[in-house]
């Protein structure tokens, strides 16, 4: 049952279902600070968030090939384990954005896909050097994002000491609008080349081919960046308040050292060979607390970290026990 055309188009619209809910719960981390220091209206961040996702996604495939091809083994999983992975982040991001949670979609979807795989194949289904690209991906969000943040801003804080308040905000206003359109398409290479991967696996299982028919059309990754931007622009705005507005206080400053330390590291990981599939919501939540922290530890409303940092931790075993029981359900079916 599921290896007709009809179960790949439905994996195709619940995968695209899930590049949707990261455009609505993961993309708004792209353009979070510019608005909320004012420098850029919501529309026009949401435009150019758009813009260069989509340009983010069309500048390579390594994260797309990581999550595609090096997470489960493509040649021994049916189609249903992919729609399974990717339904499983659905549900939990979606209850995670209606609390303002920015949850991980990222990590959300290897979960999903481990357990949904590991559901009809067994633990011999995973592959280990995807899954040391996944571990590295989570300490370089977290160590290199707060620690990077936190350098950056002591260093722009030596920079501008003798500069007034209205000068610093003439200066960083116009660069914060380079760090935020580097920041989304930080986003595209990173987290908008998931579901992309995801697609190009359904092709690859329903075709028989396995990972070695696994390849990435042109036509995929402008279905699921277009998808992605849609969905940024109908959406998204608890997630921006809770990053923007009441984790710290952020001035276009803050926001050009926390945009520029989040899409440094997102692209060195993305691309230069290492396919590494970091979190978009880890690296950027991360480098705000870095750049909070450079203020005074009390300039960061920990309470609010903690909660954020909670939804990350809770991501992995929720979304991998929702995809190994979406898979159970569909493979008895079948």
């Amino acid at each position: 049952m599921t290896d007709t055309f009809a179960f790949l188009v439905i994996t195709f619209i619940i995968v695209l279902g899930f590049e949707a809910v990261n455009g609505w719960t993961d993309a708004p981390n792209a353009i979070a600070t510019v608005v909320s220091t004012r420098v850029l209206a919501p529309a026009a961040a949401v435009a150019m968030a758009a813009f260069f996702n989509l340009v983010g996604a069309l500048s390579g495939t390594a994260v797309a090939t990581t999550i595609g091809k090096e997470i489960i083994n493509l040649d021994v999983v049916p189609l249903e384990v992919l729609a399974a992975g990717a339904l499983s982040v659905i549900i939990w991001s979606t209850f995670a954005w209606y609390f303002g949670l920015p949850t991980s979609e990222s990590h959300g979807l290897v979960a999903g896909l481990a357990g949904a795989a590991m559901a009809v194949a067994g633990a011999d289904v995973l592959l280990l050097d995807g899954w040391i690209k996944v571990l590295i991906g989570v300490i370089l969000a977290v160590t290199v994002g707060f620690g990077g943040g936190l350098i950056v801003m002591n260093l722009l804080l030596l920079a501008i000491q003798k500069l007034s308040p209205s000068a610093v905000r003439r200066i960083f206003s116009p660069l914060q609008m380079f760090s935020a359109a580097f920041m989304a398409w930080g986003h595209g290479t990173a987290d908008g080349q998931k579901s992309i991967g995801v697609l190009a696996a359904a092709i690859a299982i329903y075709e028989g081919k396995g990972t070695e028919g696994f390849a990435v059309p042109l036509w995929i990754i402008l279905l699921a960046a277009t998808t992605m931007a849609v969905s940024t622009a109908l959406g998204g705005w608890r997630i921006i308040r809770t990053l923007g507005m009441r984790l710290t206080h952020l001035e276009p400053v803050h926001g050009f050292a926390a945009e520029a330390t989040a899409a440094s590291t997102l692209g060195v990981a993305s691309h230069f060979g290492f396919g590494i599939p970091l979190s978009t919501t880890h690296t950027i939540g991360s480098a705000i607390m870095g750049v909070g922290a450079s203020k005074r530890l009390s300039a960061v409303r920990w309470g609010i970290g903690y909660n954020i940092v909670g939804a990350w931790i809770l991501t992995f075993p929720i979304c991998f026990g929702l995809g190994w029981l979406i898979a159970s359900i569909v493979h008895l079916a079948a």
